[in-house]
């Protein structure tokens, strides 16, 4: 069941209009109403909803309901990835003062959601909330954790729908110019079956092989593409399908990110395997910590770990703090190793250097 949801979740990369679908499967796994992703880039705002909430979240966007909702605010203010419910954010006094909560989720017999917010340096802005009715409690914490488990797969078929402004491409050139980053299509054997101009610029990172293959020139990079082109068939939890390419100098320049093409996905993208999307990290006006951001397959606990050794803490500052045992922290720390294409735990220092932790930190 659940490998089957990941594959239709893939599917919305590409055909949006099935969003519902797989927020209804969302909804089933937590015993809630229904689901919502927004997304927003250049003040532009989309949306899709199961169909049940559909008019409750009609009226909710139109009637101003959204720019005075403080949920978003406060996902975004997180700085590590995860699903968040109510209880992370307020008291039940403040829930009960609460003009959004008082005077509209609750009077439509809602209340309580588990909700995730995705911030990319592209400028995409990307939320996901999956509500329950309010007579029926906050969403526990073990399924919370369920929808944490898929929250990889979600952030990256819903970045591609975002830029893709949550409708059916009419085929691949059309898909890949209006993704408006550099991208290719991969078939199974690797071969590179369409690229847009923007990727065929960038020989400092893409090289172009024979046979119409190509290799990252960061060779650790190269690796992990390969590693997870051979998985893409596996449910393994293990496989990194979103991983740092960096520059000659070692910086993270870019994070690739691997969408395998499933189900009816292949009307559009025909004979394709995989897409591939490079996004950029390193911008002006990027924010805080934009590479664990936007590296999906990093878990809360492990997103904390890289982030604790890039702000200067010990392995030990970083179980304290999180009142975990060390081996947890050992343990994660292979893990954000082995997504980042690191060896060593100076090198995920060294890679995490050009992002400024504490350029603002009331919002970390």
């Amino acid at each position: 069941m659940k490998t089957e949801l990941i594959d239709r979740i893939y599917e919305c990369a590409v055909v949006p209009e099935l969003w519902p679908e797989v927020l209804d499967g969302l909804a089933d796994l937590t015993d809630s109403k229904g689901g919502l992703l927004f997304s927003a880039r250049d003040r532009v705002l989309k949306w899709t909803a199961s169909e049940n909430l559909n008019d409750i979240f009609r009226a909710y966007v139109q009637d101003g309901w959204f720019t005075k909702c403080p949920r978003r605010v406060c996902l975004f203010g997180r700085s590590l990835p995860g699903f968040f419910v109510e209880q992370d954010f307020w008291t039940p006094d403040q829930l009960d003062s609460n003009p959004i909560y008082r005077d509209f989720f609750r009077p439509h017999g809602l209340g309580w959601s588990a909700g995730t917010g995705l911030q990319m340096p592209t400028g995409d802005h990307i939320v996901f909330s999956i509500e329950r009715e309010h007579s029926r409690g906050p969403i526990e914490k073990e399924r919370v954790e369920a929808l944490n488990e898929l929250r990889s797969h979600l952030a990256r078929s819903a970045f591609v729908s975002a830029r893709l402004g949550l409708q059916r491409a009419k085929g691949a050139k059309d898909a890949l110019t209006s993704l408006g980053l550099p991208a290719l299509l991969l078939g199974q054997d690797g071969s590179v079956i369409e690229a847009n101009p923007l990727i065929e610029k960038l020989d400092d990172h893409v090289q172009w092989r024979a046979q119409s293959r190509i290799a990252l020139t960061d060779g650790r990079a190269n690796e992990l593409l390969s590693t997870a082109l051979a998985a893409l068939d596996t449910s393994s939890e293990l496989a990194v399908r979103s991983f740092p390419l960096r520059d000659g100098d070692g910086k993270a320049a870019m994070v690739v990110h691997i969408i395998p093409i499933r189900r009816s996905a292949h009307d559009v993208f025909a004979g394709s395997y995989a897409l591939l999307v490079l996004t950029p990290v390193a911008a002006p006006t990027a924010p805080p910590i934009e590479l664990m951001r936007s590296l999906f397959d990093l878990t809360p606990s492990e997103a904390r770990v890289a982030r604790g050794l890039a702000a200067g803490e010990t392995l030990e500052d970083i179980a304290a703090n999180g009142g975990v045992a060390m081996s947890t922290v050992r343990s994660q720390l292979r893990q954000v190793l082995e997504k980042t294409g690191c060896t060593r735990q100076a090198e995920v220092v060294s890679l995490l250097a050009n992002i400024t932790l504490d350029r603002n930190p009331a919002k970390n």
